[in-house]
């Protein structure tokens, strides 16, 4: 099967649990995270994940459903852009 990959960013005051409970979720939908980078500056998460989202369980509108609502339970900014999309928004 020929991936499709997409990019996770995930921005908001660090905590606990963050790169559990997105994780968890990926796995329970079948995506497999390809790459992960993760920072913590002056007490803000940052992280960005790129992951195939070609054997999702469910459509990516539910998916993205999904992460804003653990986004909104931990007070963070959770977006899903597809790789495309998101290689034309940062590119310089």
């Amino acid at each position: 099967m020929k991936k499709e990959l997409s990019f996770i960013t995930v921005i908001g005051k660090d905590k606990r649990g963050i790169v559990a409970k997105v994780s968890d979720l990926l796995y329970k939908n079948n995506i497999n995270i390809e790459d992960i980078n993760q920072k913590i500056m002056e007490g803000l998460f940052v992280m960005t994940m790129l992951v195939d989202i070609s054997g999702c369980r469910c459509p990516i509108k539910r998916l993205n459903s999904s992460l804003e609502n653990i986004g909104k339970k931990m007070g963070l900014k959770i977006q899903l852009q597809h790789e495309n999309i998101f290689k034309m928004m940062h590119r310089v």
